[in-house]
């Protein structure tokens, strides 16, 4: 794969100050996030060009505002107060491709692009590598801050190279894949409010084939051994096919999709922190039960967060408080509003869920979405 070079590109020049046809106040951010909650955002305005974000964001830090980037709101929890200062949401659009030799192609997409959208063109287009990552809600700036990831494929396998806005110092610059510190759900970009991401470039391969199929669950579906490789399109319906059995594809009319996706990672664990793990799931469940673990680098491995909270006694459908909150009736890992649910409600029913885990394992959860102005 052609490694993109760290390149300085010119100082997008700031032009005019916000105007207050584009500024709105008091805008709910429930409307903007898939979990359909959170309070108003004191200010609010859609950046609709690369340009315009980058002003807007200079414009904001320079007042010494609040800043909140909203993109597709799908990894989101908002506290019921809102949020104090501006939310700029990303709406910029804009998606190429170039040939880089050897089977591959470029595609070079802006951070507002509605991510399932770029895949599915991408998979109609005869370029494999993304369709594992299909019915993923969000837009493309997300995907590398979280390094994305699904059915044995993350971004950090396809991704060449992003175009950021560094806020320290209020320049663009191109920054390597290499750079971001991508690991499993995570990034140097993750939890900071150091850069925003403008565009990001992929390397895809021509022809139509998919990445090699490694997840179990997805090579049993599409009748295949792991690591071979089937059409991309044929590989995107059998993902869409599973996410959608799981809830996990957005539908207004299933509150089961009223979620932010899964709500806790899975949890990495060194091997001395797991062997007293597995004593106590031993001593709770019994000796002789199947406890899947993952490899998740050298001296480690993975636990299933889904399986952990279901052998701790939070079933599918698991109610909080009033029942306006569950675990959702298809996947233990998501989070749902059932209706009329509050932030609070949620984040009661993930202290139970979490404080459970912990009591009966010792093993803490840690929630995979950004938490904006509350916590755990």
């Amino acid at each position: 794969m052609r490694r993109a070079m760290s390149r300085r590109l010119p100082l997008t020049p700031v032009t005019t100050p916000l105007s207050s046809a584009q500024v709105r106040a008091r805008v709910p951010l429930a409307e903007r996030t898939t979990l359909r909650l959170g309070g108003p955002a004191a200010r609010f305005l859609r950046a609709t060009s690369a340009a315009e974000l980058v002003d807007a964001v200079r414009e904001v830090d320079a007042a010494g505002e609040p800043l909140l980037l909203l993109g597709g709101g799908s990894n989101l929890v908002v506290s019921d107060a809102g949020f104090p200062g501006t939310v700029v949401q990303v709406g910029t659009l804009g998606r190429s491709a170039e040939p880089l030799g050897d089977g591959l192609v470029q595609l070079t997409v802006e951070a507002g692009e509605d991510w399932d959208s770029v895949v599915a063109e991408a998979v109609a287009q005869g370029l494999g590598g993304l369709e594992c990552l299909s019915g993923i809600p969000g837009l493309v700036g997300a995907t590398p801050v979280q390094n994305v990831g699904a059915y044995g494929v993350e971004i950090s396998q396809v991704l060449t190279s992003v175009d950021l806005l560094d806020r320290r110092t209020g320049r663009v610059r191109q920054m390597p894949a290499e750079e971001l510190g991508l690991a499993y759900r995570t990034s140097v970009l993750k939890g900071t409010d150091r850069a925003v991401v403008l565009r990001a470039r992929f390397a895809l391969t021509s022809g139509g084939q998919s990445a090699p199929i490694r997840y179990a669950e997805l090579a049993r579906v599409l009748g295949v051994a792991q690591g071979a490789r089937v059409p991309a399109d044929a590989a995107r319906e059998a993902v869409l096919e599973l996410r959608r059995g799981k809830g996990m594809v957005l539908d207004a009319a299933d509150h089961d999709t009223w979620s932010a996706g899964s709500f806790f990672t899975n949890p990495m664990l060194d091997e001395s922190t797991l062997a007293g793990v597995l004593i106590r799931i031993a001593e709770r469940l019994g000796r002789h039960v199947d406890v899947p673990t993952y490899p998740a680098g050298p001296g480690y491995r993975k636990l299933s967060a889904a399986w952990l909270i279901e052998r701790a006694g939070f079933g599918r459908g698991h109610r909080g408080p009033g029942g306006r909150v569950s675990l959702s009736t298809k996947h233990t890992l998501a989070l749902t509003n059932r209706g009329g649910a509050s932030t609070e409600d949620l984040l009661d029913l993930a202290r139970e869920v979490r404080d459970g885990v912990r009591g009966a394992f010792g093993v803490e959860l840690h929630p995979e979405p950004v938490l904006v102005g509350c916590e755990l």
